[in-house]
C-alpha cells in the first residue's frame, strides 16, 4: 500500500513540475569568465519561433557576487529576425536599492535579479531570432557579475 502511496506522490510531483513549465519556450545562460563579463564579449541567445501567433514575454536575469561595484547594469540589446531585421534597445536594470541592498535572491554571496524585459512580444516571422546582449558599463571588464539569462514565455 505505501508504494502505491509514494508512487502517486512522485506521479503528483512530476505533473506538477511540468505543469509549471509549460509556457516557457526558452531560456539559456551567458556565463562570463572568471575575470568578468568584458565589453567585447557579446551574449549571444538563438531560439526558434513557430508560432506567429502568440505574445511572449522576455525576462531577463542576472547573476552578481556581492562584491559587484554598482547598483545598476547597463545593456545594449539587439533583437535580430529570421529575415535579419534588428531592433536595437539599450536597457539598465537596477540590481540594488539605494541604501546598497541588493534587490535578487541571494544565497552564499551570490544574487539572482530577474527583470521583465517585455511583454506582449509578438514575433511576426517564423525562424531563428538572436538576441545579443552587451555590457554598456564604463569599465571595460566587469568583475563580479557571473551571469546574464535570457527566458521567453508564452504570455
Amino acid at each position: 500500500m505505501k508504494t502505491i502511496i509514494y508512487k502517486i506522490l512522485i506521479l503528483l510531483l512530476i505533473v506538477q513540475f511540468a505543469a509549471c513549465d509549460s509556457s516557457r519556450v526558452y531560456e539559456n545562460y551567458y556565463h562570463a569568465d572568471a575575470s568578468g563579463w568584458h565589453k567585447d564579449s557579446i551574449a549571444t541567445f538563438a531560439f526558434n519561433i513557430s508560432d506567429t501567433t502568440q505574445y511572449y514575454k522576455l525576462i531577463l536575469s542576472t547573476r552578481n557576487l556581492e562584491q559587484y561595484s554598482y547598483s545598476n547594469l547597463w545593456v545594449f540589446i539587439d533583437i535580430v529576425a529570421p529575415d535579419s531585421t534588428v531592433f536595437n534597445d539599450t536597457v539598465e536594470f537596477q540590481l540594488a536599492m539605494p541604501n546598497g541592498k541588493w534587490i535578487g535572491k541571494g544565497s552564499g554571496g551570490v544574487y539572482l535579479c530577474e527583470f521583465d524585459y517585455r511583454s506582449n512580444v509578438f514575433f511576426p516571422l517564423k525562424g531563428e531570432y538572436k538576441i545579443h546582449v552587451q555590457q554598456a558599463m564604463r569599465e571595460d571588464r566587469l568583475s563580479n557579475l557571473r551571469d546574464f539569462g535570457l527566458r521567453i514565455e508564452k504570455n
